[in-house]
């Protein structure tokens, strides 16, 4: 424990003052704000951390910390402030607690956990201000929509040419006793490649489509 007194001259006389009989530094700790406040929203969740500066490792450890955060147009006096269970300079925010399309201000500061006997402090200073603002779901875009539509329409469409091919196959059969050998190997070569070409188209054009 230290004794602090206050010494004047009043009147071409010296005085001293007791200003604290017992005075213990540890139980009166008022440590610098939190520096270099950064934050990185997504769609999900905003992360922001910081660093502290000046604090003891035996201090560093035990510290606990609150953040504030608003509407960036509204003032402070309405912020949230959101107390963070553990001593890592650090918090996520549910993209349920930020409204989409509105920008965010957000600060935080520290103190020894009240935890600890051994220590006592009071809060710090608010550090300074980081901005951030929920990432919005990316949308499907047209194009990507579009190509999706022509999959799903070209699909159907050629499997029921497929089937009107093969039909009409069989029905050209019936008709095949009254061709000749040579006219009938003729028809037979030409359905086989039609058969073949279609199917080259479709893989090509499913390729192009993806």
């Amino acid at each position: 424990d230290y004794r602090v007194s206050l010494q004047g001259n009043f009147f071409g006389h010296n005085h001293t003052y007791m200003t604290f009989p017992e005075y213990n530094p540890r139980k009166h700790i008022k440590l610098d704000p939190p520096l270099n406040i950064q934050s990185n929203a997504t769609a999900s969740k905003c992360q922001i951390w910081w660093s502290v500066w000046n604090v003891p490792w035996h201090l560093a450890e035990i510290l606990q910390y609150e953040l504030q955060y608003k509407e960036y147009s509204m003032s402070w006096e309405v912020a949230l402030n959101k107390a963070l269970p553990s001593s890592l300079p650090q918090v996520e925010i549910e993209a349920t607690e930020l409204r989409s399309g509105i920008a965010y201000t957000a600060r935080a500061r520290c103190k020894v956990s009240e935890n600890e006997n051994s220590y006592h402090s009071q809060w710090s200073e608010w550090s300074q201000a980081t901005v951030f603002q929920r990432a919005d779901v990316p949308k499907v875009s047209e194009k990507i929509l579009n190509t999706k539509t022509m999959q799903y329409l070209f699909i159907p469409l050629s499997f029921g040419t497929l089937f009107y091919l093969f039909w009409n196959c069989k029905l050209s059969s019936r008709y095949c006793c009254f061709l000749t050998l040579g006219q009938k190997s003729s028809r037979a070569l030409t359905f086989p490649h039609q058969l073949l070409s279609f199917s080259h188209s479709i893989v090509c054009t499913m390729g192009i489509l993806r």
